[in-house]
């Protein structure tokens, strides 16, 4: 079936030649997939795959749904790709493809679809996923072929701040646009500051390019992470002619995507960063540094497995909890490798009562939902196959909410 999907994408680029923007990265890579969505759509017709598999990447392509499809609608998916190939229809200006960095998944899309921007958000320091790798640096050759794949007339976007993606620029002909906090990056925030009054909540920074400066403000969200998914759009969007001041109104419309550091009501009026979308060693210690910059009567951290890493498991789980250990007031820990989070933590002389332990989702639920005080400020935060959207289903302030402000299964 992906043979006779890939010819027809083939196709369709040919007919329709769209702007087709890659995005790829161990972190990152949703949030600034949806950042240049809200930049490019005030602008041109967009259209970005909602999953990172090939089944989305080829519906996107395509224009078809990417839910379960039997027999029949796969052949209504054929015969609408063959009726826009050879009748021009309306079909978006710009593709945004996201693309996850499984053995040679990246490699295949390059080999037929003519990007014209690559992306490349962040790596950090312990690589995710590495254990379906045979090394580190084999993982991030699987990222190359995405810049390799550029030509001397399109764009690298690379993250100055992450050493490893910032090393990349010598594998790109195309012309290389940095973005970060550091001095150096070409596409830089500066003044980051933390939104935390009661009627607004978010982060607040300014945009330099060459020069220009603009402010930008995001609501209902918190981290660097964030900013560096607007840097990412901004990045992409000086490259398709737009002014900052066009990119700056743009981002106030970002949202960020379920499960990335989005702000939720919890019960007894306390507030949730659910950041259960997934993790990394790094934006697990990203996500603890939010939880300590933002005031908060009593904070408290609910952190998974983090799943992936390989032979870097104990060593990256036993240094979140001497991180948790120095912010929070109450410590959940979920699932077999969080032990060692747990174990860290009494290590650094967080009391022992204060730490709670779990295998079982409901149990851990039903627990926090009893131990959560008023104003509590609640970090969810752990890999995908924990599904700790459970814990916030249990704890939020309208659990009627789910399906529209939780990551589910299907998204």
């Amino acid at each position: 079936m992906f043979s006779l999907l890939k010819f027809l994408s083939k196709l369709i680029l040919w007919r329709y030649k769209p702007i087709i923007i890659g995005v790829v990265g161990d972190i990152g890579k949703t949030s600034a997939k949806e950042a240049i969505y809200t930049v490019l759509k005030s602008k041109f017709t967009v259209r970005r795959n909602q999953a990172n598999d090939k089944k989305s990447i080829f519906s996107a392509i395509l224009g078809t749904s990417n839910k379960n499809k039997n027999f029949f609608s796969w052949l209504g998916i054929i015969f609408l790709s063959i009726f826009k190939i050879l009748i021009k229809i309306k079909h978006p200006q710009v593709l945004i493809l996201e693309m996850n960095a499984s053995p040679s998944n990246i490699k295949y899309f390059t080999k037929f679809i003519p990007f014209h921007i690559g992306l490349v958000t962040a790596i950090g320091e312990i690589p995710s996923r590495g254990e379906f790798f045979a090394g580190e640096e084999k993982k991030a050759k699987e990222k190359i072929n995405l810049l390799k794949s550029l030509h001397s007339q399109d764009f690298a976007i690379l993250n100055y701040d992450d050493a490893t993606v910032f090393d990349m620029k010598s594998d790109a002909k195309a012309y290389i646009i940095t973005f970060g906090f550091g001095g150096g990056a070409e596409v830089r925030a500066i003044n980051y500051e933390i939104l935390n009054y009661p009627e607004q909540k978010g982060i607040t920074f300014k945009i330099d390019f060459e020069g220009n400066i603009v402010p930008v403000r995001v609501f209902n969200t918190f981290g660097k992470s964030q900013v560096y998914a607007a840097l990412a759009a901004t990045a992409v969007g000086v490259t398709l002619d737009l002014n900052l001041i066009e990119i700056s109104q743009s981002l106030e419309k970002y949202q960020s995507p379920p499960g990335r550091m989005k702000l939720i009501k919890g019960i007894k009026e306390s507030l949730i960063i659910d950041d259960s979308y997934d993790a990394s060693s790094f934006s697990m210690l990203t996500a603890l540094e939010v939880l300590k910059e933002i005031k908060g009567k009593r904070k408290v951290a609910v952190l998974g497995d983090i799943i992936g890493i390989g032979k870097y498991t104990e060593q990256a789980h036993r240094h979140m909890g001497e991180e948790a250990a120095k912010i929070v007031d109450l410590l959940f820990v979920i699932g077999p490798r969080a032990k060692f989070i747990a174990d860290e933590a009494k290590i650094k002389g967080f009391l022992e009562e204060k730490i709670f332990q779990f295998e079982d989702l409901k149990e851990a639920g039903l627990t926090l939902q009893k131990k959560i005080n008023k104003e509590d400020l609640i970090l969810v935060k752990g890999s995908r196959e924990i599904h700790l959207e459970k814990i916030v289903e249990e704890i939020m302030a309208y659990p009627e909410k789910a399906n529209e402000l939780l990551l589910k299964d299907n998204n």
